[in-house]
């Protein structure tokens, strides 16, 4: 089969460099033509516009920032794409984001799954990150070996729309954990404790996190440096925040934790990494959580 990628941005990049490096036969697109060019030197197709790729492929995947640029993509592919091709969305999507362009797939003859990933930009540079399918079965399977490409756990949660409610939920929980892993390090920090023990410590802890394992790093180096923004992370929020609404669950941590981005957002700007959250309480407190030994980015 041969298929597209679309968005080659932080993740989408490493995402699509995963599926040509499986032996996959891939057609890329980006709006900054130096990101695709990247991927040429790895054996990609370079495409000059959406309609362009979709018509030289059987089945596209997108990763996309924001549902208007997915349904913008959509409306490109739809015109051109063989009747039965199989849209896959990497992007981070609401379920009613998803039910909706799904529909407009299908009117426009395209199958739809939906597999936004979790884990980190780093893990999805290794091609072990997360995968989280949802979408009927038969395109599940037919699709496995190029998920299996970006990810090495892939969870199919059921039809079209679990994958979303699962995805917001972790990344609700990251969040959370990053807001507290921010305040644990400052009560070490002040406490008079080696901060790189303490990290350690929390690390082999019943306290630990992935979040503390992963971005604590980058925090106690300074560089913040997680490929992700305060917007972003003030998106899936919203989402969360959504579901709770809907599904009737008092969701008080993650209100606040949105609350405290809205402030991280103010302060430093929506295109600030989601990690500078924690300079926030430094900032306040006038000390700084930095450490010896940790690196400016995960590997």
């Amino acid at each position: 089969m041969r298929y597209g990628y679309v968005g080659l941005g932080n993740l989408g990049g490493h995402l699509a460099a995963s599926l040509i490096r499986a032996g996959h036969q891939v057609t890329v697109y980006d709006r900054d033509p130096s990101l695709a060019e990247r991927h040429a030197a790895l054996g990609a197709h370079i495409a000059g516009s959406v309609s362009d790729l979709a018509g030289r492929v059987d089945h596209v995947f997108t990763c996309l920032p924001h549902p208007s640029a997915s349904e913008v993509v959509l409306a490109e592919m739809l015109t051109v794409l063989p009747e039965g091709a199989t849209w896959i969305e990497n992007s981070t999507l609401g379920r009613d984001d998803v039910l909706r362009l799904a529909g407009l797939a299908r009117v426009g003859g395209l199958r739809m799954l939906e597999a936004p990933v979790t884990g980190g930009v780093h893990l999805a540079a290794r091609g072990e990150i997360t995968v989280l399918v949802g979408g009927e079965q038969d395109l599940f399977d037919l699709h496995r070996p190029a998920l299996q490409a970006i990810g090495n756990r892939i969870f199919h949660m059921g039809p079209l729309g679990s994958a979303a409610v699962i995805k917001v939920i972790t990344n609700m929980l990251a969040f959370i954990h990053l807001v507290a892993d921010g305040e644990a390090l400052m009560l070490a920090k002040r406490g008079g404790l080696d901060l790189k023990t303490a990290w350690e410590a929390i690390a082999a802890s019943s306290g630990s996190s992935f979040v503390h394992e992963t971005e604590g790093q980058l925090i106690l180096n300074g560089s913040y440096d997680i490929a992700f923004t305060m917007d972003l992370a003030l998106k899936d929020l919203g989402f969360a925040m959504g579901f709770g609404r809907e599904f009737g669950v008092p969701l008080d941590l993650a209100a606040m934790t949105a609350q405290t981005f809205l402030k991280g957002k103010a302060v430093y700007g929506g295109a600030a990494q989601s990690t500078q959250i924690v300079k926030l309480l430094e900032d306040a407190l006038g000390t700084d959580l930095r450490a010896e030994g940790f690196p400016a980015r995960l590997e």
